[in-house]
């Protein structure tokens, strides 16, 4: 199988390609640039787009500009080709990336908020390990980020580095969602048949708000 994937949902824009287990990539430190440089990227590394089976992309929660973006993307190469398009958790992505076991995802959402999830990575019947949510993914004030039960659990995300531990005894602030996490991930489910119509696929903002009011920045 040979899927592209795009993950924009932060300050990196990163693109991937998978081909039968084999994975390639291509990241830089965006900024706000990302729709400006993303399809460059990908089409350096892909080459040829009618080769490819599906396209997985990063789809929240993170950037709302940088969702669409790469969501967009996703369905602009998908839809001609009628090819099936999987959203992956950035979160989920952020724990895969960090090469922990027990993760707590943590993405600056501004507005004083973060993204926030736990997960642990368990083996799922002989097929292989999967991501599950002990914490399910929220917004939520860094003050108010619950901290799962028991041992181990390392603090991943830009939340850390924004607010500071908030409690963990680990953390890696640096670390952030790769669309080679998204790949590696989307892969298993591409291969049980989970991708959608590419009209389908849509972004997975958890939060509505994009900006504080007036009123709201001066209260705060």
């Amino acid at each position: 199988m040979r899927f592209a994937a795009i993950e924009t949902s932060t300050q990196w824009c990163s693109v991937a390609l998978w081909s039968d287990g084999e994975i390639a990539s291509l990241e830089r430190f965006a900024g706000q640039r990302h729709s400006e440089l993303v399809l460059p990227m990908l089409e350096k590394l892909v080459k040829n787009f009618d080769r490819l089976d599906a396209v997985a992309f990063g789809s929240g929660p993170g950037s709302f500009t940088g969702l669409r973006i790469a969501c967009a993307l996703a369905q602009g190469l998908a839809l001609p080709r009628a090819l099936p398009v999987l959203g992956v958790s950035t979160l989920e992505a952020l724990a895969e990336e960090s090469g922990a076991r027990r993760v707590a995802a943590c993405i600056d959402a501004r507005m004083r908020e973060v993204y926030y999830a736990a997960l642990q990575l368990e083996e799922n019947g002989g097929q292989g390990a999967r991501w599950r949510e002990v914490i399910p993914a929220q917004c939520l004030s860094p003050q108010a980020v619950p901290r799962p039960a028991g041992e181990g659990w390392v603090g991943c995300g830009s939340g850390f580095e924004a607010y500071g531990d908030l409690g963990f005894a680990c953390t890696l602030p640096q670390v952030h969602p790769t669309a080679a996490a998204v790949a590696a991930l989307a892969a298993p489910r591409f291969a049980a048949g989970e991708g959608v119509d590419a009209a389908l696929a849509a972004p997975f903002y958890l939060r509505d708000k994009v900006a504080l009011t007036k009123e709201e920045q001066a209260a705060r």
